[in-house]
């Protein structure tokens, strides 16, 4: 068993090297599970191996606040069905880097923490390209190339997850709430309706970040 996080973001590396051009991976998971960590650290290992790659976050692929908050600020429901804009994303970023596709993706169209939409151009990406995107329930309605599913418990991840956010959503107690309450509480949903752990080609646990498992590569249920 792969336990080093070294070896282990190699181990996947190497994984996804060796396949087709250009790859779109997903990393998913429950909100606050590392997933943008390990998306960074994946991406930096993918071009090590000499291998053209990029990150996104599907940060810039949410819908406008009135959207994303209109069952309500503490919804989960709200969370899990209206916090992001997957048809623009498979639009504008997998169909294109799928077969048949011009090459050319968008990087984003908002900016989050101003709510304001961004109309940038198109990115012209590389025949050899692997696209490492981060975000949440990215298996209800995309299509990808790879999945890794970064598995971490509910209890670690509201710890990291509402220390981390604390500023942003009023202080501590209202971070761990609105973990309990929106996003956690779609997670779960999500986790019941899709069961991404087992569709996923690759799981890591990822409950101890210094020394993470990989449990499964190169499988699941897609």
């Amino acid at each position: 068993m792969i336990t080093s996080r070294e070896q282990v973001l190699g181990r996947i590396a190497d994984h996804l090297v060796g396949q087709g051009r250009p790859l779109r991976v997903a990393v998913d998971g429950i909100t606050a599970s590392g997933k943008t960590t390990l998306a960074r650290e994946l991406t930096a290992s993918v071009a090590a191996r000499g291998r053209s790659a990029a990150h996104l976050s599907m940060d810039g692929f949410h819908n406008p606040r009135a959207v994303r908050h209109r069952q309500g600020r503490d919804s989960a429901d709200g969370y899990y069905l209206d916090a992001y804009d997957f048809a623009a994303f498979s639009r504008l970023v997998l169909e294109p880097l799928g077969p048949g596709g011009d090459r050319r993706y968008r990087e984003r169209i908002i900016d989050l923490r101003s709510d304001t939409p961004i109309d940038e151009p198109p990115v012209q990406a590389p025949d050899d390209l692997v696209l490492v995107v981060d975000g949440s329930f990215l298996q209800r309605e995309l299509e990808w190339d790879e999945v890794v599913f970064v598995d971490t418990p509910f209890a670690v991840a509201r710890e990291r997850g509402s220390r981390r956010d604390a500023d942003l959503l009023g202080g501590l107690e209202k971070a761990q709430r609105a973990f309990d309450q929106r996003y956690h509480a779609a997670s779960r949903r999500y986790l019941d309706e899709v069961g991404p752990a087992d569709r996923a080609s690759v799981v890591v646990g990822n409950e101890d970040v210094a020394h993470p498992v990989l449990r499964r590569i190169g499988q699941g249920a897609n």
